[in-house]
Order: structure tokens, then sequence, then C-alpha cells
């Protein structure tokens, strides 16, 4: 004999468990179809994974962090002029405008590729804009934190020991506290963010010129400003990098924190306050409900949908069905 057991509230659709009353009772049921509903949630979140594109995206992550690292950091070096000699102070200007050109070009070269991202703070802003979902995220950030570690590494292998120094691992001042280096790093972090959604904006029809070339000078700025300050990290995997080869994490903390925090609210100020996207108003504009299964449901207005008051399920992503995996870098690919 079966009985019919309680609503799933996971489920998308409206679909009630079947258990055996001598055998299973209704909670076991609702937790097997929990579970069920889990296992069909993370299969789509993994589905395009094993694609070509997502690789190549990632793998494009992957070098262009190395590249971009091992460029960079290179600047920081300080060779002296001759033997016995001791090296020459780091040279500001030298090491800003290594930073900025170097992911200036990075991200010409990578942009269609994955988005060229090379910084987790980028990726988390375009997680919480519903630019990227958080998935690729996740495999984003790996790749860019074991892309600066070969980066680190390979400077570290073809540079001289005694020149080495500390590999440009960035260190805060040792006249300011760790609160102001956090604030240092959250504003030029922010700066740098902001600078991404303005330039690389699909809304704005007046824009000329080099977006990546745009983005290299936000990042030269950020060095002349912070460098003496916190060593001018803008990005979480640079720091990563040099410090897990050097095995110097000293406020290492500083320097993931303060960077994320400064992207996610520039991204959400541009996304959601200076230049809200015209689509999501009119969707503020709909009503949502919530019904006692735990679905949203949306009750559209008269301009809106053909028959006044109907329902129906939320689909962000329009009528048509897309793999978030493999849309471009500056479409919604997630809901």
């Amino acid at each position: 004999m079966q009985s019919r057991g309680t609503m799933c509230g996971s489920c998308s659709t409206d679909k009630t468990v079947l258990c055996s009353a001598t055998a299973i009772t209704q909670p076991a049921a609702v937790q097997r179809c929990l579970s069920w509903c889990n296992c069909q949630s993370i299969m789509v979140a993994c589905r395009g994974i094993w694609t070509k594109e997502f690789w190549r995206a990632v793998s494009g992550e992957y070098l262009a962090t190395l590249i971009f690292v091992l460029l960079s950091l290179g600047s920081t070096i300080n060779w002296p002029a001759g033997e016995g000699e001791k090296p020459p102070p780091a040279d500001v200007i030298l090491i800003s405008m290594c930073f900025g050109l170097s992911i200036a070009t990075m991200v010409q070269c990578f942009g269609h590729i994955s988005g060229g991202h090379i910084n987790p703070a980028v990726t988390a802003a375009m997680v919480v804009t519903g630019k990227l979902s958080l998935a690729k995220a996740l495999f984003y950030v790996v790749a860019q934190c074991l892309g600066a570690v070969s980066g680190a590494g390979i400077l570290c292998l073809v540079t001289p020991t005694p020149v080495r120094g500390t590999l440009g691992v960035t260190m805060v001042h040792a006249d300011i506290s760790v609160g102001h280096a956090f604030l240092v790093e959250l504003l030029i972090t922010f700066e740098l963010v902001f600078t991404v959604f303005a330039t690389c904006d699909p809304k704005r029809t007046e824009l000329r010129g080099s977006c990546g070339l745009a983005i290299g000078f936000a990042v030269v700025i950020g060095h002349l400003f912070a460098i003496p300050y916190t060593g001018a990290s803008m990005n979480p995997a640079r720091s990563f990098g040099p410090a897990l080869i050097t095995l110097n994490f000293e406020n290492h903390w500083v320097y993931w924190v303060g960077p994320i925090l400064g992207g996610i609210l520039a991204a959400a100020l541009y996304e959601y306050l200076y230049c809200p996207d015209p689509e999501l108003k009119k969707r503020l504009k709909q009503i949502f409900q919530k019904e006692p299964s735990g679905i949203y449901k949306e009750v559209e207005t008269e301009d809106i949908a053909t028959k006044p008051g109907s329902i129906h399920t939320i689909n962000l992503e329009g009528t048509e069905k897309k793999d978030p995996f493999l849309e471009p870098m500056g479409e919604v690919s997630s809901a």
C-alpha cells in the first residue's frame, strides 16, 4: 500500500513523493526527494565543465595570470649596477608601468577567450552581478591562483639568489596599521573594478579606443598611489603566488578581503545604482509571490503578460534555454 507524501519545496514542479506506508515514513520520503533534487541541481551546475569551450576559458585564465605575474614581478627585482654594489631602491614608476602594461596586454590577448579576468576580485564582481556562474567562477579562481604560483615559481627559478629579495611579496608598511592597509586595498581595487565595468559596458555607445588599455591605466594609477602603503596588490592571486613560493603570509588576509570587497562594492554600485540595466527595471516592476512549496512565482502586469494576473514560473534567462558555460562573458550566465 502506498500513500501520498509531502510536497518537496526543492522541486521545480508540483512533484509529490509516493512512499510505502509500511516501510518508509513521510519525512524519510521527503528527505529522499530533497537528496534527489540536490543531485539534480549539482548535475545542472556542472553539466558544462566537460566542454571544450569551458576548459579553453579556464586554461586561458591560467596562462594569462602566469604571464602577468611573471613579467610584473620581474620589475620588482633590484639588480645591482656592479659586483659588490648594493641594489638600487625600487623604482615605483617602473613597477607601476610594468604592472599596468602587462595587464592591458593580457586583457587584450585573452578577453575574447575567457573574459580576461586575471584577478579573483574581478571574478567575484562578475558573480555578484550575474555575469558569471558560481561554478565557473570557482574554476577561474583556482586557475588564477595556480597561474600566479607558476609565474612566481618560474621567476624564482631564473633569478639569482643574491638579487631575488622578497620576490615581490606584497607587505604592509611598518608605519601604517593593518586596518589602514585593508582600506587602501579596498579603495584601489574599487577603482580598478569600476573601470572594468565602465569600459566594458555594452550599453555604452560613445566609447572609443582600447578597453584593455583603460584597465591598464587604472592599474598604473593604483600602483603609483599604493606601492608605498601596501605594495599595491589589487589582485589576490598576484599576492598569493609569491607568498606561497617564499612562504611569507604575513597579513596575507588583507590582500584577499580588501580587494574582493572593493571589487564587489564597485560592481554593485555600477550595475545597480549608477548604470542599471533597463531590463532589470522591468523585472522590478513585477510582483513576485512565494508559494507554500517554496517556489517563487511571478505575477505579471497587464502591459507585459498577454493574460493579466497570470502566474508562471520565473525564467530570467528568457524563453530559449542556453548552457551558461557556453555563453559569452558579457552575457548573463547565471540566474
